[in-house]
């Protein structure tokens, strides 16, 4: 009988060797790694081949000085990162990220959870993340433009359509993917399946920009259905206002449900009749302002400073879609004690471990990131193969195709729980769903 518990002890005491100053990383990869410890007890051959220990090292990892000329003359350095997680049933897949808390460890715990979330598509797609510390707010179209050419002059040397593929995340939107694009166009010639989240006149995918907010309702939907219950009339708190929370909002309006608050970094809106989607909008995508705004649009709403997870009101579904570790273990208690059935996570790792404790302990149905929020990524991957084939499209059928995706997500996690008796652990059963889909191809082609 293989020492599982031996073997799992002896991967976190490396990590902690090697990674001791990457918390975020870390407290990624020892979730994962608890959760397998059924799969390992019932396929040895796992430890046997030491398939955990090739896992949690990335395939490669790159990180790059960018510098780049503001408007006022002066010249600036910021450090960019791309990590290549895992390449065993695809070309790399994963986002880049603007942000100034971007380091090696953030873009590390979010390369390794692309492994799991792309596995669980079922779409032929690796993990890989990346992006800088350079911040894009306050800054000109003409300083981001630099920024972006000075940052793929050097990405471009590692990445490719059957190598590589990166997209967008927090900070990089349609205008930042069309500036990298450009750039890799100008050094390599015209190659659009190299970027996803592209503009529709270049290649990009219609359904894309709704497709992690969308995908993360289809996701709940199945949850909620699976515990013969329904979305409709529920009370639903979402935080963030960016694109996936706005998505969110939309469809779960139209699948029946009330959503009450939005929010953004400085602090969040309580509406009991119900967020207005369109007065959202106009806020954050046409006057790109803040969502204090809304508030003095709408005169039910109510604004206040701080987390949205601290407001106290009754509900039922928590959607976290702003940042990681937004949730606390304090606040997950208070959501606890608010009544709430299902938290289904929009954003990367917005629960913290004490958070997602507090949940499981409390008998919450608990949606993890990699599964409820693999919309976008999903759909990026179906960019990728209307690239491929010099196709468009419908808006329509990449819907349709996302809904399926997202559904069967929950159904492989679904089988995975009941298969390991895991109690409606479904983080559990989808970190196994995805773990053995790779597990398996990394077997096959050897010491890889």
């Amino acid at each position: 009988m293989a020492d599982v518990e031996g073997y799992i002890k002896d991967l976190k005491d490396t990590i902690k060797h090697r990674d001791p100053n990457q918390p975020e990383f870390q407290e990624a990869a020892f979730t994962v790694l608890d959760s397998l410890k059924p799969v390992l007890a019932k396929h040895p051959e796992y430890i046997k081949a030491n398939i955990l220990g090739s896992l949690v090292e990335p395939e490669r990892a790159f990180q790059f000085r960018v510098p780049w000329q503001a408007d006022d003359g002066s010249f600036k350095v910021n450090r960019g990162f791309r990590v290549q997680f895992n390449s065993a049933i695809g070309p790399y897949k994963g986002g880049l990220r603007l942000h100034p808390s971007v380091n090696l460890s953030i873009v590390k715990f979010l390369g390794f959870e692309q492994i799991f979330k792309n596995s669980l598509t079922g779409l032929p797609i690796g993990g890989g993340k990346g992006g800088s510390d350079f911040d894009p707010k306050g800054k000109s179209d003409a300083e981001i433009m630099r920024f972006c050419q000075s940052f793929m002059t050097e990405l471009q040397k590692h990445i490719g359509p059957d190598l590589d593929v990166p997209a967008g995340d927090i900070g990089v939107g349609g205008r930042e993917i069309g500036f990298l694009y450009g750039q890799y166009k100008r050094l390599n010639g015209s190659q659009n399946g190299i970027l996803t989240g592209k503009g529709l006149e270049y290649g990009g995918s219609l359904a894309r920009t709704e497709a992690t907010g969308y995908g993360l309702i289809y996701y709940l939907n199945a949850l909620i259905k699976g515990q013969n219950d329904s979305l409709k009339g529920k009370t639903v708190k979402i935080s963030g206002s960016g694109n996936v929370a706005i998505y969110a909002l939309k469809k779960a309006t139209e699948e029946g449900a009330k959503v009450v608050t939005v929010s953004d970094s400085n602090g969040y809106v309580y509406d009991p009749n119900g967020i207005d989607l369109a007065t959202v909008q106009q806020i954050k995508e046409v006057e790109r302002g803040r969502i204090k705004e809304y508030a003095e649009k709408i005169s039910t709403a109510k604004y206040s400073e701080g987390s949205v997870w601290d407001l106290d009101i009754d509900y039922d579904i928590a959607l976290p879609c702003a940042t990681q570790n937004e949730i606390d273990g304090d606040e997950a208690k208070l959501i606890v004690k608010d009544g709430v059935k299902y938290v289904a996570e929009g954003a990367n790792m917005p629960s913290t471990t004490e958070a997602i404790a507090a949940y499981k302990a409390n008998k919450v149905i608990y949606g993890p990131a990699k599964a409820a929020n693999a919309g976008g990524v999903a759909v990026s991957a179906l960019e990728m193969s209307q690239n491929s084939e010099r196709l468009s499209w419908s808006f329509d059928d990449v819907d349709t195709r996302l809904k399926g995706i997202m559904e069967n997500i929950y159904e492989m996690s679904d089988a995975a729980d009941k298969e390991y008796g895991l109690d409606k652990d479904y983080q559990a059963g989808a970190n196994i769903a995805g773990f053995e889909k790779v597990a398996k191809a990394m077997l096959a082609q050897g010491l890889v």
